[in-house]
C-alpha cells in the first residue's frame, strides 16, 4: 500500500517541463537577457520557451522598429573592446526572430537622428546606450570660429569629430531626452575623447563636470582628463593632487579614453520635455589645445 501510494503521489506531482510553453516563457520573460541564456542551457523544455519570441521581445525597446527604420548606416565601431560587425545593424533589421534583432542591436550600434546619434542595447539588461557625436554638443567659439576644427577619425563611429585647436574658454555642454534612455535605470555619462602629442593645457586639476535631470541641481565632480602630478603642482603653487578628490580617465578597448561625468536615474516614466544636461568645463583662463571630442555616451550601470 505504501508503494502505490508513493508512485500516486509521483504521478500527481507537476514538474517544470509540465508547465505550457508559454507558462515557462511568462517567466523567463520577468529576468532578463543574460538570465535567458542561463535558462536556454537547463533543459530542452527551458530551451524552447527561451528561444521564443515572447520572451525576446520583452527585452526589446518599445520603439525599437522606429529606430530600426530610422536608421543611416550601421557604425563603424562598438564602444569599448567589443568589436561588432558593421552588418548588426541589417541583421538585426532583418532578423526572423525577436532575439535575432536584439543581438543585431547589441552587435552594432544604429546610427540615426542624420547619423548624429548612435544606438544599441546593453547585452545583459537590453537598456538603451546613447552616444551623442560631437555635432550634437555645444562647444564653445568664444576665441573665434577656428577655435575648433571638423576632422574625419579612423577610430570613430561618426563621420567627423571635433579637434580644438586654440582657446582660452572650455566648456562642453550636452542635452538629451530622457525619453531617448530606457525608464527606471541606473546611467553613467561619459565623455569620449582622445588628445594629440601636442596637446596642452589639460593636465591641470580645475577641470569639472555637472550631470542633471529635469533641471534639478546638478551633481559636480572634480576631474582630470590628462593627470600630470608636476604640471598639477606648479599650476597649485606647489601642491599636489593628493587632497583632491579628482575622476580621471580611463583607456577603452576601442582606442578612445572616456572619463566619467557623472550618473544619474531615468523615472519610472518619461516625462515630456524632460533632459538630461551635461557639462564639461574647465575653469582657469590659459591657452588650451589638442583636445579631439568623439562625443557623449550615456550607458547602463
Amino acid at each position: 500500500l505504501m508503494a502505490m501510494a508513493t508512485a500516486a503521489t509521483e504521478e500527481d506531482r507537476t514538474r517544470l517541463c509540465d508547465l505550457p510553453e508559454a507558462c515557462v516563457a511568462h517567466v523567463i520573460a520577468l529576468t532578463s537577457p543574460r538570465d535567458a541564456c542561463r535558462c536556454a542551457a537547463v533543459s530542452p523544455c527551458f530551451r524552447d520557451a527561451a528561444e521564443s519570441d515572447v520572451v525576446w521581445a520583452r527585452f526589446l525597446p518599445p520603439d525599437y522598429r522606429a529606430i530600426l527604420q530610422l536608421h543611416q548606416a550601421p557604425a563603424r565601431r562598438l564602444p569599448l573592446s567589443r568589436s561588432g560587425s558593421t552588418a548588426g545593424a541589417a541583421s538585426a533589421a532583418s532578423g526572423s526572430s525577436k532575439k535575432e534583432t536584439f543581438l543585431g542591436l547589441t552587435d552594432a550600434a544604429v546610427l540615426v537622428d542624420g547619423a548624429g546619434m548612435a544606438v544599441w542595447l546593453a547585452r545583459g539588461s537590453g537598456a538603451k546606450c546613447v552616444a551623442l557625436s560631437a555635432r550634437r554638443l555645444s562647444l564653445p567659439w568664444e576665441d573665434g570660429e577656428f577655435s575648433w576644427r571638423w576632422t574625419p577619425h579612423p577610430l570613430s563611429r561618426f563621420a567627423d569629430v571635433a579637434q580644438l585647436v586654440d582657446c582660452t574658454c572650455l566648456d562642453i555642454y550636452a542635452r538629451l531626452p530622457t525619453a531617448a534612455l530606457t525608464p527606471a535605470t541606473a546611467y553613467t555619462a561619459y565623455l569620449v575623447f582622445a588628445t594629440t602629442d601636442a596637446h596642452r593645457g589639460l593636465s591641470f586639476p580645475d577641470q569639472e563636470t555637472t550631470v542633471s535631470v529635469g533641471g534639478n541641481a546638478p551633481s559636480r565632480h572634480t576631474v582630470c582628463l590628462r593627470p600630470d602630478a608636476a604640471k598639477a603642482r606648479r599650476f597649485r603653487g606647489g601642491k599636489g593632487m593628493d587632497d583632491v578628490d579628482v575622476r580621471g580617465p580611463a583607456l577603452r578597448g576601442d582606442g578612445w579614453w572616456e572619463v566619467e561625468m557623472g550618473r544619474l536615474r531615468t523615472g519610472n516614466e518619461a516625462v515630456m520635455g524632460e533632459e538630461v544636461a551635461v557639462s564639461f568645463e574647465m575653469l582657469g583662463w590659459y591657452p588650451k589645445r589638442g583636445l579631439v571630442v568623439e562625443g557623449v555616451e550615456f550607458r547602463p550601470l
